[in-house]
């Protein structure tokens, strides 16, 4: 079943269960979707790709987590819970998220490939890595990580 098959069949059911967080949550996806969709046609294409698909899932992902950690900061914790809500709703359709070992293995093995041996490589490190861990892993824990095995 395709990205868009399942978001239209996950609305009418939070329709029918009336779960309006989870309604709201998926037809902003949907419309995200549909947008990017729209914007890529001028290009020829016609449809999404499924990495395309990945990304815009996951640049959702990280508004929300910016939304919860500013709502925070506010003292807003309404809000960031709402949010936090959201961002699950939406962890939903990302693929599953690799554990701090997986990732940190993917990272060594790209610095003995690229043979990166201070921050100076780090560059090359995080090109290859946010490539292979799209969807998979945050952008900032991947940045910390890869900081980190190259300063020591």
């Amino acid at each position: 079943m395709s990205l868009k098959d399942r978001i239209s069949e996950d609305i009418k059911a939070a329709m029918k269960a009336k779960d309006k967080p989870r309604l709201e949550t998926v037809r902003s996806i949907k419309k995200a979707l549909l947008e990017k969709e729209v914007s890529l046609r001028p290009s020829g294409q016609e449809t999404l790709t499924e990495a395309q698909e990945i990304e815009l899932l996951a640049q959702q992902a990280k508004q929300r987590r910016d939304s919860i950690e500013q709502y925070r900061q506010a003292g807003r914790d309404d809000l960031a819970q709402q949010e936090a809500q959201e961002l699950a709703i939406i962890e939903e359709y990302l693929p599953e998220q690799l554990s701090e070992e997986e990732v940190n293995d993917i990272i060594d093995e790209i610095i003995t490939q690229t043979g990166a041996a201070s921050a100076k490589d780090m560059g090359k490190v995080m090109g290859q890595a946010m490539q292979r861990l799209k969807g998979k892993a945050e952008g900032k824990k991947i940045q910390a990580l890869v900081k980190e095995k190259l300063n020591s």
